[in-house]
């Protein structure tokens, strides 16, 4: 196979180059690099330095190459390095190839046995090794479905979990339960104006149609907006503003829909702290979220800037710890038995240099029924609200003689001019209520009607005086 072709003798060329004995003449240098570096014209007594040579001839081997006479070999150009080179013909002479192709062996080729084993194998033989594979394979399957039939398999196609009925019984006035029946009465509030939006929530207080939900909720859509009212359902159902009461915070809506879940209004006056409340809205966004809680405070004053360059909001308020955080904003806080006691609307977050974030830290506040039912209604009937108003101008004062809400100045024609209030009274009761503040004062005037007789109590010269007052409306 590796063998020289016939006809082939070397790939050696047939006559050898010209050359100086074994070595090749070099190519005479350019004229430029003779006359640059080669001995100058004058310099005809520069001999070189060679290294002294013995007079005695030296007997020096022949080359390997040559013959024993010292000529070169002509025979074999295979030990002499100057012979000539060139390209010779394919290592298979094509005037052979159909001759040695002819020549070829010609035989049987492998077969699979012989792939396999290395020889051949006689069909017989064949014939005993698949049996001996079936053999082994049927004898495997039986031992595996004996031990699954046995019971030591880690599956089994026939088994089944085991599934009681419900053992949870709810009560009727458990969380669960008021949830329940109350829940379908709150609704998500989607408030659209123009690129600006909002979500909040919103309670069914009349089976026309009626929502209560907060003024902040709806006011970017007072002007020009939209807002669709989402039921529990699903159902989605644009809602009109009837009235707004920026000073209180409430509003109403108007949906037109039937057979709608309306959550029945109880009483804030009986409430009193630690009472189970639960708060169901849309908390940031996420409808039908419930908390639950009690209640932390009551009369807790709350005061607010209002939106849009609008009154400062001020209403007594219920604290609760039940979690509240933005999109509770007017959703349902419920008793015990399901009833609507308040409205929720604030909480207490901590500002943005303190570590604590700005999410429900247990400080909520709601706007109670007592008050917001009687907005509602002035809203239903008219669209706008009424407030009483007694006519002064106050700042908190604390003294150790006193302490209350200080007269800064008095309107002119108003309930307490003419009840005779001066600036520099410290008003320390009002319609039996303690008044500590100024902000005390505020609420306490707005849990009152207009026309209503209330009685003062008030610090002059360290003297304690007491006085009826005619509330007039703003």
């Amino acid at each position: 196979m590796f063998a020289r072709p016939h006809g082939v003798p070397s790939a050696f060329a047939p006559h050898p180059l010209p050359s100086n004995g074994s070595v090749r003449l070099a190519v005479p240098p350019p004229e430029a690099l003779a006359t640059a570096f080669g001995r100058p014209p004058d310099a005809a007594d520069v001999q070189l330095q060679r290294a002294p040579r013995t007079t005695e001839p030296v007997d020096e081997p022949a080359a390997y190459w040559d013959t024993a006479d010292g000529r070169r070999a002509a025979v074999d150009p295979w030990r002499d390095p100057g012979a000539g080179a060139m390209l010779g013909p394919p290592a298979v002479d094509p005037a052979t190839t159909d001759t040695a192709r002819a020549h070829r062996p010609v035989g049987p080729l492998l077969s699979v046995p012989e792939l396999l084993f290395g020889r051949r194998v006689k069909p017989s033989a064949l014939l005993v090794l698949m049996a001996c594979a079936l053999l082994i394979g049927a004898v495997g399957g039986f031992v595996g479905w004996a031990v699954s039939s046995a019971g030591h398999s880690l599956t089994d196609a026939g088994a089944t979990i085991a599934q009681v009925e419900q053992g949870i019984q709810r009560a009727p006035n458990s969380v669960a339960g008021i949830v329940k029946r109350v829940a379908p009465a709150v609704v998500s509030l989607e408030v659209q104006s123009g690129t600006s939006g909002d979500v909040g929530s919103g309670v069914v207080i009349d089976p026309k149609g009626y929502i209560l939900t907060n003024n902040h909720v709806v006011s970017i859509a007072a002007q020009t907006g939209q807002i669709t009212a989402v039921f529990s359902s699903g159902a989605r159902v644009t809602a009109a503003i009837v009235g707004r009461d920026p000073v209180t915070d409430l509003a109403v809506l108007k949906v037109n829909a039937t057979e709608l879940t309306v959550l029945q209004p109880g009483t804030s006056a009986k409430l009193a702290p630690g009472d189970a409340v639960i708060a169901i809205g849309s908390q940031l966004g996420l409808a039908g979220t419930v908390t639950s809680g009690i209640i932390s405070a009551l009369h807790r004053p709350v005061t607010a800037q209002g939106d849009g360059g609008g009154p400062t909001v001020v209403y007594d308020a219920i604290q609760t710890d039940a979690a509240i955080n933005p999109g509770n904003s007017g959703g349902a806080l419920v008793d015990a038995s399901g009833a609507l006691v308040g409205v929720n609307s604030a909480i207490q977050t901590f500002g943005s240099s303190d570590t604590g974030g700005g999410g429900s830290i247990g400080l909520g506040f709601a706007i109670p029924i007592d008050q917001a039912k009687k907005i509602a209604e002035q809203l239903i009937r008219t669209g706008q609200v009424k407030h009483a108003n007694l006519g002064v101008n106050t700042r908190s004062v604390s003294a150790t003689t006193s302490e209350g809400a200080q007269v800064v100045n008095v309107t002119n024609g108003g309930a307490a001019a003419g009840a005779g209030l001066a600036v520099g009274d410290v008003i320390t009761s009002f319609g039996g209520r303690p008044i500590g503040g100024s902000t005390e004062l505020q609420v306490a005037v707005l849990d009152h009607d207009p026309g209503q007789a209330v009685t003062v109590v008030f610090a002059r010269q360290g003297q304690q005086h007491s006085v009826q007052v005619t509330l007039q409306s703003d």
